[in-house]
C-alpha cells in the first residue's frame, strides 16, 4: 500500500504522461528562474559596474567589468553541465532536481554579503567567481525540469512561461535597485548597497522555497556517481559527428547572446559616457524596462506559435529583429528617446528568441541526459554571455583614441553577432 507521499509522485508521473498540466503547473517549474535572473540582472547591469567604480580608474572600468564578469561566466561554463549530469543520476527519495536546487541557493545567500565586503578588486573577483559556481550548481539541474515534467507538445508554452519568469525577475527588482544603488554611488553610504543585497536574498530564497515544496519529482531509480574526475569527463563528453545539428544550434545561440549580454552589460557605461545622463543607474533601469515591456509582449505568444508553426522560423526572425534594434540605437546614439525606441524592439527580440530557442534546446536533448544536454546549452549562453565581456578593453581602446568611438564599434559588433547567430540557425535540421 502506497503512503501519502508515493501516491502523491505517483498521480504527478501519471499526469505527466496522461498530458494534463494546468497553468499553475507551468509557474511552478519555472518560477525559480525569476529569482536567478533577479540575481544576475541586477549584479550585471546594476550593482557591479558601481561596485567597480571603488577599486578601479574610470579610464579602465569596461575593461575591468568586461574580465571580472568573463571569469565568472567561464566557470558558469564548467559547472552547469557537471551539476546537471550529477543530478541526472541522481536519486533521491525527493527527487533528481530539487537538492541541488536547495543546496546552490543556501551558497548563493550565504555569499551575497561578500560583495559588500571585499575590500579590493581581487577579493570582488572572487566572491563573484563563487557565486557562479554555486547558483549554477542550482541552475543546471533546475532547468531540466521542463523536459522531466512537461509534456512533450507543451514545451514550447512552458518556455514561454519560463521566459517571461526570467524576464520578470530581470525587471522586477531593477528598478528599486538603481534608486538604492544610484544612492550608494552618491557617496550616501554602504547601507544602500546591503539593502540592495538582501533584495536579491529574499527572492532567492522564496522561489527556491516554493520550488522544494511544491514541485513533485516522480520517483526515479539513481546510480552510483562515479569519482570527481569521471564525472567531470563524462559531463563533456559529447560525439560532433553524431550531433551536428546540436553543434550548429550551440554555435547559433552563443552568437545571439553575445549580442544581448554586450548590450546589457555596457549599457550603464553607454548612457553615461554617450548619451550623458545624469544618474546612470536610473537611467539603465528604464533602459531595460522598456526591453523587458517588450520581451514580455512576445515571449508567451511566440512560444505557443512554435509548438505551431516550429521553433526555427520564430528564433531567426528574433535574430533579424534584434540586430534592427540595435541599428536604430546606433543610429539614434544621442537621442535618449529614440535609444527607448530601439530597447523596445531589443525586449520584442529577446522575449521570442528565449521562448522559442529554448524550446528547441529541449527538443534536441537525448532523452536521459536532459540536465547534461541543458547544461551544454547553457555552455553557449554562458559562452556568449563571457565572450561578450572581451570587448570590454576594446571599448577602452578606441574610446582612447576618440571619445565614444568604442561605443560605436561595440554597436556595430553586436548587429554582426545578431546576424552571425541567425545566419547558423539556417545550418539546424529540427524534428
Amino acid at each position: 500500500m502506497l503512503d501519502n507521499d508515493s501516491m502523491k509522485k505517483a498521480t504527478n508521473e501519471s499526469s505527466v504522461r496522461s498530458g494534463r498540466f494546468g497553468p499553475a503547473d507551468y509557474v511552478r517549474v519555472t518560477v525559480f528562474g525569476f529569482a536567478l535572473s533577479a540575481l544576475w540582472t541586477g549584479l550585471h547591469s546594476i550593482i557591479l559596474p558601481l561596485r567597480l567604480l571603488d577599486f578601479v580608474a574610470e579610464s579602465e572600468k569596461n575593461t575591468y567589468l568586461g574580465l571580472l564578469t568573463f571569469v565568472g561566466l567561464i566557470l558558469a561554463m564548467a559547472v552547469q553541465p557537471v551539476a546537471g549530469a550529477a543530478s541526472d543520476r541522481s536519486g533521491l527519495s525527493w527527487g533528481r532536481r530539487r537538492p541541488y536546487i536547495l543546496l546552490g541557493t543556501a551558497a548563493v545567500v550565504a555569499l551575497l554579503p561578500g560583495v559588500s565586503l571585499a575590500g579590493s578588486f581581487t577579493a570582488l573577483l572572487a566572491v563573484y567567481c563563487l557565486l557562479q559556481v554555486s547558483a549554477n550548481s542550482a541552475h543546471g539541474p533546475f532547468q531540466a525540469l521542463i523536459p522531466d515534467l512537461v509534456p512533450e507538445g507543451r514545451r514550447g508554452v512552458a518556455s514561454g512561461v519560463k521566459s517571461m519568469l526570467e524576464t520578470s525577475g530581470g525587471i522586477a527588482l531593477l528598478y528599486p535597485l538603481a534608486l538604492l544603488m544610484d544612492r550608494y554611488y552618491a557617496n550616501q553610504g554602504v547601507v544602500w548597497l546591503w539593502l540592495s543585497l538582501g533584495m536579491l536574498a529574499i527572492i532567492l530564497l522564496g522561489t527556491m522555497l516554493v520550488t522544494i515544496f511544491m514541485v513533485k519529482e516522480p520517483p526515479r531509480a539513481g546510480s552510483i556517481l562515479p569519482p570527481m574526475m569521471t564525472l567531470v569527463l563524462r559531463s563533456f563528453r559529447f560525439s560532433v559527428k553524431a550531433n551536428p545539428d546540436f553543434i550548429w544550434f550551440l554555435v547559433s545561440r552563443l552568437f545571439t547572446f553575445m549580442a544581448f549580454t554586450t548590450v546589457q552589460t555596457f549599457a550603464l557605461y553607454f548612457l553615461k559616457d554617450v548619451v550623458g545622463v545624469a544618474s546612470p543607474a536610473e537611467a539603465t533601469a528604464q533602459f531595460s524596462i522598456v526591453v523587458v515591456a517588450g520581451v514580455l509582449a512576445a515571449a508567451y505568444p511566440a512560444g505557443r506559435l512554435s509548438d505551431r508553426v516550429g521553433r526555427r522560423p520564430i528564433v531567426l526572425a528574433s535574430g533579424l529583429l534584434g540586430a534592427l534594434g540595435i541599428a536604430a540605437v546606433f543610429l539614434f546614439q544621442h537621442s535618449y528617446g529614440l535609444i527607448m525606441v530601439g530597447a523596445g524592439v531589443l525586449g520584442v527580440s529577446f522575449g521570442a528568441f528565449m521562448s522559442t530557442n529554448w524550446a528547441l534546446a529541449t527538443d534536441l536533448v537525448a532523452r536521459g541526459e536532459e540536465a547534461r544536454y541543458l547544461g551544454l546549452v547553457n555552455m553557449a549562453t554562458a559562452g556568449g554571455a563571457g565572450l561578450a565581456r572581451l570587448i570590454g578593453p576594446v571599448i577602452d581602446f578606441f574610446n582612447a583614441s576618440s571619445p565614444g568611438l568604442g561605443y560605436q564599434v561595440m554597436l556595430l559588433a553586436v548587429f554582426a553577432y545578431f546576424l552571425a547567430g541567425s545566419g547558423l540557425l539556417l545550418k539546424v535540421k529540427v524534428r
